[in-house]
This record gives C-alpha cells, sequence and structure tokens, in this order.
C-alpha cells in the first residue's frame, strides 16, 4: 500500500468521527466514546505510516 493512500484512510477515518464528534459536543457521551476509539485507530495508522516511511528511506 502506498503511503498516499494511508493517508488518505487517516483521512477518511478523521472524517467519520467528525459526525461523532458533533454528536459528542451536543452532550452524546456515547458518541465520544466513539470518537476516542476512532482516535486510537488513526494513532495506529498515523504509526503504520511512520513506519512505512522509515523502511523506504532505509531501503
Amino acid at each position: 500500500m502506498s503511503v498516499e493512500a494511508m493517508v488518505q484512510g487517516m483521512i477518511d477515518m478523521m472524517n467519520e468521527a467528525l459526525v461523532d464528534a458533533a454528536k459528542h459536543d451536543k452532550g452524546n457521551s456515547a458518541a465520544g466514546t466513539r470518537v476516542r476509539k476512532a482516535m486510537q485507530a488513526i494513532k495506529g495508522s498515523a504509526q503504520d505510516v511512520r513506519v512505512k516511511v522509515q523502511a523506504d528511506k532505509n531501503a
């Protein structure tokens, strides 16, 4: 998978989390849980991007 595709995937995940973030701002605590879960997944994806870029640099 290309780095560009990986970053686009992260953007897509963030856009999906935006809906729940708006619900959380209106007081929906369950939406806050979903936002935290999405942010954890995005954090993992960001680490995967870092590893891929580093591997490409060292190749």
